[in-house]
């Protein structure tokens, strides 16, 4: 095949997660070409080759979709936003890994928060996009980016980092509290019968020992979420304590990472102004991106917890849930690497709003 590098896509884009990736090659000027999407490719499960190898096989896939032909090269630049990606060194063993397989000219890896930020964020004419984002799904994580440039995040290797939530965690604290519910330790809750219903087992002791012997695996427990928003809109105190705990996380995250970047409300001398995620501007107040898939339900109580604690404890801070893919955040990023047009954002963006998603 001829090695036509003009004709190739601008961008190939990664949002490489724990249960899934999603891979998309977009046009310079923003148009979507092709979308994928495969299993989960962390490096922390399958290790740096196992990642490399399940990216492969979908960014061929993508690049069969929008028939590149172009002999190893699929785009100009790789703009790969990866879970798994949590120390320098494991960001740059994951960049190396990729700039060794071929797929573009340039490539940059980043943690796959920066695509939930990125996505979340629709900078003004002529600024650069800034703001924290915290996202809330199989695990909690929080990233950070100044107008400048500078950037802060968390090590995000759950409990012994410091982290508190994401479906995995919550998912364990139900069982927890419906155990010792069950056995006499611990106040009665519906999150006991509950527990035991949602696996169609007798009870919550059959549970854990399904858990101990592995016929109930983390990606089942992690659907125990689906239990503490039922029975915390049924009133359970123990489930809505369980999300107001949540909730203060996410603003606790935030919140340090404001004030590790001193960010400035747009409106105030010397800050910038910037948009939200349809385009509307968002100050006075500073960006919080909400992403993953606990905060992506929109679940009401979790919602108003977490609203009424940034009014409180952040006031500066305007939080939105983003309903962009992070794909697209992903290609966001790649797009402003190659210094593309305003349009291209918007005309991306417009893609993925209109029923255009990765994966189909």
């Amino acid at each position: 095949m001829t090695d036509n590098r003009s004709s190739l896509p601008a961008v190939l884009a990664i949002d490489g997660g724990n249960s899934k990736t999603d891979v998309a090659l977009v046009a310079a000027d923003g148009t979507l070409l092709a979308s994928v999407r495969g299993p989960g490719a962390n490096q922390e499960h399958v290790g740096i080759d196992g990642a490399i190898r399940i990216l492969g096989e979908i960014v061929a896939d993508a690049a069969a979709k929008a028939g590149v032909v172009s002999e190893g090269l699929v785009a100009k630049h790789t703009s790969g936003c990866l879970a798994g990606a949590d120390l320098p060194e494991e960001e740059e063993q994951l960049a190396a890994a990729v700039r060794d397989q071929g797929w573009s000219v340039t490539s940059a890896v980043a943690n796959d928060t920066f695509a939930v930020l990125r996505a979340g964020l629709t900078p003004a004419p002529g600024e650069p996009p800034w703001g924290v984002a915290v996202t809330c799904g199989a695990g909690i994580n929080c990233v950070g980016m100044a107008p400048d440039g500078r950037t802060t995040r968390f090590l995000a290797i759950e409990r012994i980092t410091g982290d508190w939530g994401g479906g995995l965690f919550l998912g364990q604290e139900v069982l927890w509290w419906a155990m010792r519910a069950e056995d006499g330790r611990g106040a009665d809750t519906a999150l006991r019968s509950a527990t035991a219903a949602y696996f169609g087992l007798p009870t919550v002791t059959d549970v854990a020992i399904g858990i101990h012997q592995g016929r109930i695996t983390e990606d089942e427990l992690r659907g125990l979420t689906t239990v503490l928003f039922q029975a915390a809109s049924a009133g359970d105190p123990l489930a809505r304590d369980l999300l107001e705990r949540q909730a203060e996380e996410v603003v606790i995250m935030a919140r340090t990472a404001i004030r590790r970047l001193g960010l400035t409300a747009p409106g105030t001398p010397g800050a910038p102004g910037t948009r939200g995620p349809r385009g509307a501007a968002v100050g006075p107040g500073i960006p919080v991106v909400l992403g993953g898939g606990l905060l992506a339900a929109r679940h009401p109580l979790l919602t108003a917890a977490i609203e009424r604690r940034f009014a409180a404890a952040a006031p500066g801070a305007v939080p939105h849930v983003t309903d962009i893919p992070p794909v697209v955040g992903a290609a966001l990023l790649g797009l402003d690497y190659l210094g593309a047009a305003p349009d291209a954002e918007r005309r991306l963006r417009s893609a993925a709003r209109t029923g255009i998603q990765p994966g189909e």
